[in-house]
């Protein structure tokens, strides 16, 4: 904090004369105590846009950088850690945002009969939004903090295998949907957003079945880990029951890889991750493609295997991709 200029715990100077609405970034900056620079650091950070010199804070943002400033100060984090925090938070809020807006103007429009202003459409759906925020915000803290013990579980083990603790091993799946570009031609656009909502969450209730984690979806494809290879085939064998065996919806190719990942920022990173999607495009539709690396962990009294020929694959040269199948 600057010296000088008292502040209470929220990062509010106590003598100032600044209005509550209309400040700049220098004067929000000046209130906390850091450099402008470093606000805009964090301010972009956040996923905001630059405001230059215009007057478009509030007593919400001055109170918000002098929360992140004050654990800055008394050193929990530095700033640098500071602001990786911060760009994690606000991709996941943008994301949350996004999702939950559409999701509620979706909901209007199922529910509205016939034509309806857009404004009427927006103007329900904010007051939902509204009826049901407080419990929203305490459900997301619920959420963070499960997911909190999880990730700090997922830590543990690795401390007790004596492994780096952002180093694990496990199966990584890839599941695509097979010619989406295609596909995504020849649909409205309603039903492709509809498709995508679908494949998404039917593909998240597979992989939290089986213990397993989202990483990341792209709309036509999910990106899954999971420590137990048998698990990670279940779950494969899954999104492929619950997504290409309904003819309502498109085939899908689903590659699994094991071995070495990396953990950072939220994504996974290392062989494994890239072979998985390399081997969807081996895979033929509804059917799973595995590397030998799992195929030699998959007992082999449950799993009948068979090698298949060897074919270029992007980055790793010609490998020989194996089909699996339970006995």
């Amino acid at each position: 904090m600057s010296e000088g200029r008292p502040q209470d715990d929220t990062g509010r100077s106590d003598g100032g004369g600044v209005p509550a609405q209309n400040i700049t970034a220098e004067e929000v900056a000046d209130r906390v105590g850091i450099p402008v620079e470093t606000a805009r650091r964090l301010w972009r950070a956040l996923g905001f846009p630059e405001a230059d010199d215009q007057a478009v804070f509030t007593e919400e943002d001055i109170a918000a950088l002098g929360t992140v400033t004050k654990v800055i100060d008394e050193g929990v984090v530095d700033t640098d850690l500071a602001v990786a925090l911060a760009r994690a938070l606000g991709q996941n809020m943008a994301r949350l945002s996004d999702w939950e807006v559409s999701t509620l103007l979706h909901k209007v429009e199922e529910m509205d009969t016939g034509e309806v202003p857009p404004a009427r459409v927006l103007s329900t759906a904010m007051g939902i939004a509204e009826d049901f925020q407080k419990a929203f915000e305490e459900l997301m803290l619920y959420a963070w903090r499960r997911h909190l013990a999880a990730a700090v579980a997922r830590a543990e083990a690795a401390q007790a295998a004596e492994h780096d603790l952002l180093t694990t091993q496990a199966s990584v799946g890839f599941a695509d949907i097979v010619s989406f570009t295609a596909l995504s031609n020849q649909l409205t656009q309603d039903r492709i957003g509809d498709l995508v909502e679908v494949f998404e969450s039917r593909c998240a209730d597979v992989v939290a079945m089986q213990r397993g984690r989202i990483i990341k979806s792209l709309g036509d494809s999910v990106l899954f880990v999971n420590p137990d290879p048998v698990a990670a085939y279940d779950t494969a064998e899954g999104i492929i029951n619950v997504i290409g065996r309904d003819s309502r919806m498109p085939d899908v190719r689903v590659g699994l890889a094991t071995g070495s990942i990396i953990t950072r920022m939220g994504d996974v990173f290392g062989p494994p991750v890239n072979m998985a999607a390399r081997l969807t495009a081996v895979a033929r539709r509804n059917r799973i493609i595995i590397d030998h690396a799992t195929a030699e962990l998959l007992p082999a009294d449950e799993f009948e295997t068979r090698r298949l020929p060897a074919r270029p694959v992007r980055g790793f040269g010609l490998v020989e991709p194996v089909a699996v199948r339970r006995n």
